[in-house]
């Protein structure tokens, strides 16, 4: 598939040509869902934790007798109808991950690659460097492309002043080409990869 190549110093349009066994593909949900539940599933720290009624730090004895008081029949205040007591099934520390194929992550992200060319949210870009790391340059330079939410994938190496420039925007994010990940690239509204980071991309995805 054909797309342009622009720039952040000047509004020359280049086009290039885009491997259509990444770029091309028809998206499929299915695979996106299961990439991004995976994904999302091996980030959780499963770090929850309640106590049960054997971890409180009341008595065991029985709070009183189980007759002839005209109240309900209770053990110790460890219950968990008690206020303070312990939690009845309460969560335990645990990883939540789950395995995925190799197979399938990979076609997770050629999947997430062509419906971000098929919405028409891809954007090709000479080159991502700064002469100097202040915000307003490069706030200056994108200002005409429009970008609502953008996602700049690089090559290997990220120029460091694009990079802190691009640290105080709140709404642009860069990864390197072996960042590159299906839930950062479907959560971004305009995706914009450089020339470093399509070659990287392909080599990656070969």
């Amino acid at each position: 598939m054909r797309a342009y190549v622009v720039s952040l110093t000047d509004d020359s349009e280049e086009p290039i040509e885009l491997p259509d066994e990444i770029f091309g593909l028809d998206p499929r949900t299915d695979i996106l869902h299961r990439v991004v539940r995976w994904q999302r599933a091996k980030a959780r720290q499963g770090t929850h934790k309640a106590k049960t009624r054997s971890e409180t730090s009341y008595s065991k004895r029985k709070i009183y007798s189980q007759k002839k008081t005209g109240r309900a029949r209770h053990g110790d205040q460890n219950a968990p109808i008690f206020r303070k007591g312990g939690a009845y099934k309460a969560p335990r520390p645990r990883d939540h991950s789950h395995d995925l194929p190799k197979k399938v992550r990979k076609l997770g992200l050629l999947h997430a690659l062509s419906a971000k060319a098929a919405d028409l949210e891809l954007v090709v870009l000479d080159e991502a460097r700064m002469d100097t790391g202040k915000t307003r340059d490069l706030a200056e330079a994108v200002s005409r492309f429009g970008w609502r939410k953008a996602l700049v994938i690089d090559g290997p190496n990220v120029d460091a002043n694009f990079a802190r420039a691009a640290a105080n925007l709140p709404r642009m994010n860069i990864l390197p080409c072996q960042g590159a990940n299906v839930f950062d690239i479907l959560k971004c509204r305009e995706l914009v990869i450089t020339r470093s980071g399509l070659e990287g991309l392909v080599a990656r995805l070969a």
